[in-house]
């Protein structure tokens, strides 16, 4: 896979310096049971501090996860010939290199698939040619696991905040117009990085999810990171049993601002390969994206502009990964235009 310049050396620009863990936070990252009576406070919390956590005592099937791994992990071991048959990505299938259109370098390849069964991965079926049954099935029991999960975490956050109705965020996930998407990355180890003491290649750039729930599975290589409320980025450390969380910019604006869309990036290996799974749950295409009305206290104006999923989605693929997406919806506010 060629994932940089053409003469093979690694672009500069995408390398960064170590992350040292902060201390008391490396380990600290916030752990919700699903079946802990308490575990609405405990999702808000996690969410409001730290925009996301990892989710233990799921009840998704261990061999569904293994089982999309293994054909997952096939695909990206084909020649990369066969592999480029299911691209390039318009914007589902196989793609590589740049993260995005407009020059947001990575070192990792993909596969983006719709969450509709009908269509799913209908590129890399023709990839699979001997058993594409099989993929497809893989995908299917993964993704309506994971989704009766993501459904059950949103109900808790609605249980959480009081906000009424309790599927008021469930039911945009569960709608059939609902544009949510899968996507598999593969980050192959990087040998070069060997030489390069004290730095890092950026795997994927940093960025926050546009959607409202990202529900994020890796194998248990390292190179996921978030970053803090003060600017500090620390290294969440793998777990390939469990489920991370991640709060979207379209959630942050439905608490008008009491959750916050976590900025995260994945850093490469110079030994092992990293395989994540990404279940990114988004509103349909025509929902208005504002602060939930039975959230708002009285007098409480929102600090967003009113936009619909599809302006913010075609805001936010226009832009480079690492810009602040929400900046330009969000209102002036009489205290901010003061300075106060």
């Amino acid at each position: 896979m060629v994932v940089h310049s053409q003469s093979g050396a690694l672009d500069h620009s995408s390398l960064i310096k170590t992350c040292k863990p902060t201390a008391g936070v490396f380990n600290g990252i916030p752990v919700v049971n699903l079946r802990d009576p308490e575990a609405k406070s405990l999702i808000v919390q996690a969410c409001s501090e730290y925009g996301f956590f990892k989710l233990v005592n799921h009840g998704v099937p261990m061999e569904f996860i293994t089982k999309l791994e293994t054909e997952a992990l096939r695909f990206f071991n084909l020649p990369q010939s066969d592999k480029d048959k299911a691209g390039p990505p318009d914007p589902f299938g196989y793609g590589c290199k740049m993260i995005g259109s407009n020059g947001d370098v990575g070192w990792v390849e993909y596969l983006l698939l719709n969450t509709n069964p009908q269509i799913t991965s209908h590129k890399t079926h023709t990839v699979f040619r001997e058993n594409p049954e099989i993929f497809r099935s893989a995908v299917n029991e993964y993704i309506q696991a994971v989704k009766r999960m993501a459904f059950e975490v949103v109900e808790l956050v609605a249980d959480g905040l009081k906000i009424e109705p309790r599927d008021a965020l469930s039911r945009l996930l569960r709608d059939d117009k609902s544009d949510s998407c899968f996507r598999l990355n593969h980050y192959p180890p990087c040998p070069e990085l060997q030489a390069l003491s004290g730095r890092n290649l950026i795997g994927f750039g940093e960025h926050t999810d546009p959607q409202i729930i990202s529900v994020l599975r890796s194998n248990n290589t390292s190179g996921l990171q978030i970053c803090l409320k003060d600017k500090t980025w620390v290294s969440v450390p793998p777990d390939q049993t469990s489920f991370f969380i991640n709060v979207g910019d379209a959630l942050q604006v439905m608490t008008n601002g009491r959750l916050r869309s976590v900025r995260h990036r994945v850093l490469a290996d110079s030994k092992n390969s990293r395989l994540s799974m990404i279940y990114f749950g988004g509103p349909p295409l025509s929902e208005k994206i504002v602060p939930l009305p039975s959230l708002m206290a009285e007098g409480e104006e929102s600090l967003y502009k009113e936009f619909t999923w599809s302006e913010y989605k075609t805001s936010a693929y226009k832009s480079k990964l690492a810009d602040y997406r929400l900046g330009m919806f969000e209102k002036v506010t009489p205290a901010a235009a003061a300075g106060l």
